[in-house]
């Protein structure tokens, strides 16, 4: 960390991306910008240089920028995770908490404090998804539920085979 002459000091924080669903990413494609959905890949880690005034909130508006996720920030939470005594704890932050303070006061070890980014629990905020997005919900729910057919279907079919097969036993040899 670096102390300015202003008295803010400014560091690096490191922030793993534990997301569960999709993110919209802003890029290029032929030529135009567009919008596409995907999973990023678990533990994702990503280090940001902030000031002692960044709050959580515009952390997370920083995190999302820097992988140019159009997705609404209001989506996001960030969370510290500590360790003591060989139990992890998990909490989620205020968005008017400075993570850098935090870091601070933690030390450097990062077993100590880390911290994730989640997606918010509660109740789902759809007006807060884009139409990708909503898009790609439905994409996921269809092949899912295509799936779920699937093995309904095999499983009542290895069934069905398994009863006429004990009906021959049963009949005898015609």
């Amino acid at each position: 960390m670096t102390m300015n002459p202003t008295g803010v000091y400014t560091g690096f924080i490191k922030v793993q991306m534990d997301l569960t669903r999709p993110v919209t990413v802003r890029g290029r494609q032929r030529g135009a910008m567009g919008e596409e959905a995907f999973y990023l890949p678990r533990g994702v880690t990503n280090t940001l240089h902030i000031s002692s005034h960044n709050t959580v909130k515009q952390v997370i508006i920083a995190l999302l920028r820097k992988f140019t996720v159009a997705d609404n920030p209001a989506k996001y939470a960030l969370y510290k995770r500590c360790r003591r005594d060989e139990q992890v704890y998990v909490c989620k932050l205020v968005d008017g908490e400075q993570p850098l303070f935090l870091r601070l006061m933690a030390g450097p070890d990062p077993d100590t404090l880390s911290f994730v980014l989640r997606e918010q629990t509660g109740e789902l905020m759809w007006d807060a998804f884009s139409i990708p997005e909503l898009c790609n919900f439905l994409r996921f729910l269809d092949k899912e539920e295509e799936e779920q057919k699937e093995a309904v279907v095999r499983r009542y079919e290895a069934y069905r085979h398994r009863l006429q097969e004990a009906l021959r036993e049963v009949r005898g040899p015609s």
